[in-house]
């Protein structure tokens, strides 16, 4: 064997070494406390010391070490499972459930708040039954509160009697928990559906959040809007059967969308907008779904709703409010 050859092998076994210590380290401080953490990170770092000395001594013993402590920690992590039962922040408390008759379909936990700030609530959870027949509008919402190329989504179905109700993919956490992407990466966050009034979750975004929310219609048949309120009944339901994972990249508001919205079109192109989110609206425009006139710039203006929102206040037709021209 060479000696840059060797260098290399050394290199690569370093390199794979570090970047497994990296990985598993976080996931330990992210899911360990109390005496558990230090221990077990003092037992990683003590494999990875004897997988060197291994190394040394015999490139396969190395390997070996290396390779049975991946299985143990990869074991462990397989082991952290999503919960139904947690103490969780009141806005996630309830995810909306779903019952079908026919063209029926009965929402329960259908949040309903009367927000006083940012955190605080006058809780209600509400039950709604709604007709499909009567489903007439669909309309795409994006929340920026930083960067304006990251938004929320919210989709938000209108009805022929004036209601509205809006489903946002978004984490569940817990009542103590403070969202972060490195934790959505990690398994620290379940995902929940939460089903709204726009009353509730565009004002708690426009008055009290103060985000900049737009809201643009988007331009489908009937057979398509129910195809698509349809996915978002299917994905409740999943939830209410079996809990799932937040992740920072491969589940979150906008790739779950993207996953609901292929029953309208199977083969939706892979873009990147749909990672960066803030530009979702030219996504949904290149694709001839999105509803206004103008350029882009000009349905951009048009979309914005934080100052009408705001303006309204405690109007009794929100929803006609924001639509307002």
């Amino acid at each position: 064997m060479t000696r840059s050859f060797r260098l290399c092998a050394h290199l690569s076994f370093a390199l794979i070494a570090l970047a497994g210590a990296a990985w598993s380290a976080t996931a330990i401080w992210l899911h360990l406390d109390g005496f558990a953490r230090p221990a077990a990170l003092t037992l990683l770092a003590a494999a990875l010391l004897l997988a060197g000395r291994a190394r040394m001594r015999c490139r396969r013993l190395g390997w070996a070490v290396l390779a049975g402590t991946a299985l143990l920690v990869g074991g462990w992590y397989m082991t952290i499972s999503p919960a139904e039962d947690r103490d969780w922040a009141i806005d996630v408390a309830r995810g909306v459930k779903a019952e079908v008759s026919g063209d029926l379909v009965t929402l329960s936990d259908l949040r309903d708040f009367q927000w006083h700030d940012r955190d605080e609530a006058t809780v209600r959870w509400i039950d709604r039954t709604v007709d499909l027949r009567h489903l007439e509008t669909v309309d795409m919402l994006t929340s920026v509160w930083d960067n304006p190329d990251i938004a929320h989504l919210l989709v938000s179905f209108g009805f022929a009697d004036g209601q509205h109700v809006v489903f946002s993919v978004e984490i569940r956490r817990e009542a103590d928990e403070v969202f972060n992407e490195l934790g959505g990466f990690f398994r620290q966050f379940e995902l929940v559906l939460i089903g709204a009034t726009e009353e509730d979750i565009v004002k708690l975004r426009t008055n009290y959040r103060k985000e900049q929310v737009s809201l643009y219609p988007v331009t489908l048949d009937a057979a398509q809007r129910r195809a698509l309120f349809m996915a978002y009944v299917g994905l409740a339901q999943q939830l209410e059967a079996r809990p799932r994972f937040y992740n920072t990249l491969l589940a979150n508001c906008t790739t779950v969308v993207y996953g609901l919205a292929q029953v309208l079109k199977a083969d939706l192109p892979i873009d990147r907008r749909l990672i960066l989110s803030g530009r979702l609206p030219e996504y949904i425009e290149a694709l001839g779904v999105l509803g206004g006139n103008g350029t882009m710039a000009d349905r951009r203006a048009a979309a914005l709703i934080t100052a009408k929102a705001q303006a309204a206040g405690d109007t009794a037709d929100f929803s006609a409010a924001i639509r307002a021209h």
